[in-house]
C-alpha cells in the first residue's frame, strides 16, 4: 500500500459538537422564530421557532419513554422530508435510542425486512399511503406501534398530533430532567442505523455513532461561511446521510431549513424560498442543464445566444470556479442576458452550489462554470458520516472532489482503492461480521471500494467504484462513470449504463430523455404509438448513433462504445434502476436487460463490432 504523509487531526474545542444532541440544543437555544419552514396543505410556507422545535422534541421523546424505549433501542422513521422528520430524529436521539431512517419509496416487503433486521418495535410514518404499506406487512415485523404524521384518523395508527398536543403552549421553559437525559449521550452511543441503497448487493445496516456524525459536522463545511441569514431547501431524501448532514450543518450554523416533501415541487420552492445554499445530486444539475438547453433549442435566436454566452463563459470558467466574478465586459453582458436566467432556476440567490452523492462529471462542472455558476463537488460515503473531501471557497480544483477533511487519514491500496481512517468511520455493518471483516484491514483502515488518487496539492480524485470497473476479455479496465456522465450531458439522454465486463468490447444501454425525444420525433414527422415503437425507428437510431460517435471521439479505442441499444423505459427510483441518490443499480439493469445484452454479444467471437 502507498502510505500518504500523515495528516494532523484538528483539535476539538468546546464550541464544537461531540454528539448530535449537542447540535439539538444549539437549535433549541437559538431563539430563532423561523428556524424551520414547512408547507401547509394550501401550499403556504409556515415557520417553526426554536422553542416549538424544542417542546415538540421533548413531547415526542417523553412519549417514547412512556412506551418503554430504552437506550440503544431502534426506532424506524419512514417519511418524506418534513418538519416531523427532524423533530422525530432529535427526539429518538434525545432519549438514547437510535433511529432507522427508511426510504419511503421502498415496498412494504422491502421495509419489513429492514424493520425485522433492526428489531424496530415502533415506526413513524408520514402518510396514509405509508401506513397502509407498513400495516399490510406488520405481522412480518416486530412492530408494536405505528405513529402517523398526517392527520387522518385511523384505528390502528397513533396520530402524531396526539404526541405533541399542548407542546407549543409551554413556551421557552426547558425540562431539566429531559435535558439531563439528552446531555447524557456519549459520543460512542449508536445514533443511527442507515441501510445502504444496495447498488451492488443486499442492503447493509451502517452503524454510525453520535461521535461519528458529530466529528464530521465539526469540519464538513470548513471554508463555507454559513450564518443565520442563510437558507437551504431540504429536498434530498433524509434517509440518505448526505441530506441529513446538510440539515445538521445548517442547524449548527443557526441557518434556516425549508422542507420540500416532493421533488416535483422543488422548482416552485426554489422560486419562493430563494435559498442561499444549494446541495444537489448530479442528476439535479444535469436535469437543470438539459432543461436550459431544451428551452433554448425551441428558438434559433435563443439557441445562438446560449451558445455564444457559453463560449464567452468558457474563457472565464476557471475564474468563476474559483468563486470570483469576472470583470470582462463581454462576460458581464452574457451574465445579464443568459447566466442570470440559469441562476434564476435555483431562485437567483444561491451563494454556494455543492454536488454530492455521486460523481458530477467534469463536463457538467465546466458547463455550469461557463454559465456563471461554480458547482463544487464533494465525496463521501454513508460509512464515513459522510464527508471525506469537499471543494470549498478557499480550496477547489475542478475534476477533483476537493481537499480532505482535516480529521482523517487516507492511503491507497496497490490497486488504487482508497482506504480511510479516523473518527468519521462507522462502527461496522449491523449483524454482518463477514462484511465487517472484508471492509476493514489492520489498524482500522476502512476499504471504501472506490478507486482514486491524490495530487501533489492534496486534492482527491475518485475514478470509479472498484466493483463497477469493467474488464474486457483483453484485460483492459474501463471506468464506466466518466463515460456515462459524458453521455448524459446530451439533452436526448436520460441515463446510460455501460456494459461489457469480460466481453471483447464495451457497449452501452441508453434510456432516452423521452420528453426531448418525443418532441424531436414530432418535429421530424415521426409517428409512434409507444416508446418501444419510437426507439425502434431507424431515424431515432441514427440520431443516437451520432451522439455515441461524438463521445467516442474523445475515448481510447479500448473504452470506446462499439455498440449501443436504446431501451423503451425511463430509469427511475420507482421502477428500480436508480438508488435514491440517483446512482445506477447495475445489477438490476443487467438482469432486466439480459436478453438485450445477450443479443449485443451473440456474435462477439467473430464480430469486429460496429
Amino acid at each position: 500500500m502507498h502510505q500518504l504523509p500523515p495528516i494532523q487531526f484538528a483539535p476539538m474545542t468546546s464550541a464544537l459538537t461531540s454528539t448530535i444532541n449537542d447540535l439539538f440544543f444549539r437549535v433549541a437555544n437559538a431563539a430563532n422564530p423561523r428556524a424551520v419552514l414547512w408547507q401547509d396543505h394550501a401550499g403556504q410556507w409556515q415557520p417553526l421557532s426554536s422553542d416549538q422545535i424544542y417542546q415538540r422534541v421533548r413531547a415526542v421523546g417523553s412519549r417514547l419513554l412512556e412506551w418503554g424505549v430504552k437506550k440503544g433501542d431502534r426506532v424506524a422513521l419512514i417519511s418524506e422530508n418534513r418538519w416531523e422528520w427532524a423533530v422525530t430524529d432529535f427526539a429518538i436521539l434525545a432519549v438514547g435510542a437510535a433511529d432507522v431512517p427508511v426510504y419511503p419509496t421502498l415496498t412494504g416487503e422491502q421495509i419489513a425486512v429492514l424493520l425485522t433486521d433492526a428489531d424496530c418495535r415502533i415506526a413513524f410514518v408520514s402518510t396514509r399511503a405509508q401506513f397502509d404499506k407498513i400495516n399490510a406487512v406488520r405481522s412480518q415485523t416486530p412492530l408494536e406501534r405505528i405513529v402517523m404524521m398526517d392527520a387522518d384518523a385511523l384505528e390502528d395508527a397513533i396520530p402524531y398530533s396526539d404526541l405533541i398536543e399542548g407542546a407549543d403552549a409551554v413556551g421557552s421553559k426547558h425540562d431539566p430532567v429531559f435535558d439531563a437525559l439528552a446531555h447524557s449521550a456519549d459520543p460512542k452511543d449508536l445514533a443511527t442505523l442507515i441501510y445502504t441503497s444496495g447498488t451492488t448487493g443486499e442492503p447493509k445496516g451502517v452503524m454510525l455513532t453520535h461521535g461519528n456524525v458529530a466529528s464530521n459536522q465539526c469540519h464538513c463545511v470548513g471554508g463555507y461561511e454559513i450564518s443565520p441569514s442563510d437558507t437551504c431547501i431540504s429536498f434530498l431524501p433524509l434517509s440518505h446521510i448526505t441530506a441529513r448532514a446538510l440539515d445538521y450543518a445548517m442547524y449548527n450554523a443557526g441557518a434556516q431549513v425549508a422542507y420540500c416533501a416532493q421533488f416535483d415541487k422543488l422548482p416552485q420552492a426554489m422560486k419562493e424560498i430563494r435559498p442561499t445554499f444549494f446541495v444537489g445530486v448530479p442528476r439535479v444539475y444535469e436535469k437543470i442543464r438539459q432543461a436550459v438547453e431544451h428551452k433554448s433549442a425551441a428558438s434559433p435566436i435563443r439557441k445562438r445566444l446560449l451558445a455564444l454566452a457559453l463560449k464567452i463563459g468558457a474563457g472565464q470558467s476557471d475564474e468563476v470556479y474559483r468563486g470570483h466574478m469576472p470583470s470582462a465586459l463581454g462576460w458581464k453582458l452574457a451574465n445579464k442576458l443568459v447566466y442570470s436566467k440559469v441562476q434564476e432556476a435555483f431562485g437567483g440567490r444561491v451563494r454556494y452550489f455543492v454536488s454530492g452523492g455521486a460523481p458530477l462529471g467534469v463536463d457538467t462542472a465546466r458547463w455550469f462554470a461557463s454559465a456563471g455558476i461554480a458547482v463544487w463537488e464533494g465525496y463521501g460515503l454513508t460509512e464515513t458520516s459522510p464527508v471525506i473531501a469537499l471543494n470549498n471557497p478557499t480550496a477547489q480544483r475542478m475534476g477533483s472532489v476537493g481537499p480532505l477533511q482535516p480529521n482523517i487519514e487516507i492511503q491507497f491500496a496497490s490497486d488504487g482503492e482508497l482506504l480511510v481512517r479516523g473518527p468519521i468511520v462507522f462502527q461496522g455493518y449491523w449483524k454482518k461480521p463477514q462484511a465487517n471483516a472484508e471492509c476493514f484491514s489492520g489498524e482500522g483502515w476502512f476499504h471504501t471500494g472506490d478507486i482514486g488518487h491524490r495530487d501533489a496539492d492534496g486534492f482527491l480524485y475518485i475514478t470509479d467504484r472498484k466493483k463497477e470497473l469493467l474488464k474486457t476479455s483483453g484485460g483492459k479496465l474501463v471506468a464506466p462513470q466518466p463515460i456515462e456522465n459524458k453521455l448524459k450531458t446530451n439533452v436526448l439522454i436520460g441515463n446510460a449504463a455501460l456494459i461489457g465486463d469480460k466481453h471483447k468490447f464495451i457497449s452501452v444501454l441508453i434510456s432516452p430523455n423521452f420528453t426531448a425525444l418525443d418532441e424531436w420525433a414530432r418535429q421530424q414527422g415521426i409517428t409512434f404509438a409507444s416508446h418501444a415503437e419510437l426507439v425502434a425507428d431507424s431515424r431515432v437510431h441514427e440520431l443516437y448513433r451520432g451522439i455515441v460517435h461524438n463521445i467516442n471521439a474523445d475515448l481510447a479505442n479500448f473504452e470506446s462504445l462499439k455498440r449501443f441499444r436504446l431501451v423503451p423505459e425511463e430509469w427511475t427510483q420507482e421502477t428500480g434502476e436508480l438508488t435514491p441518490s440517483m446512482k445506477l443499480k447495475r445489477r438490476v439493469i443487467t438482469e432486466r436487460y439480459a436478453s438485450i445484452v445477450a443479443e449485443i454479444y451473440a456474435d462477439e467471437a467473430t464480430s469486429r463490432a460496429e
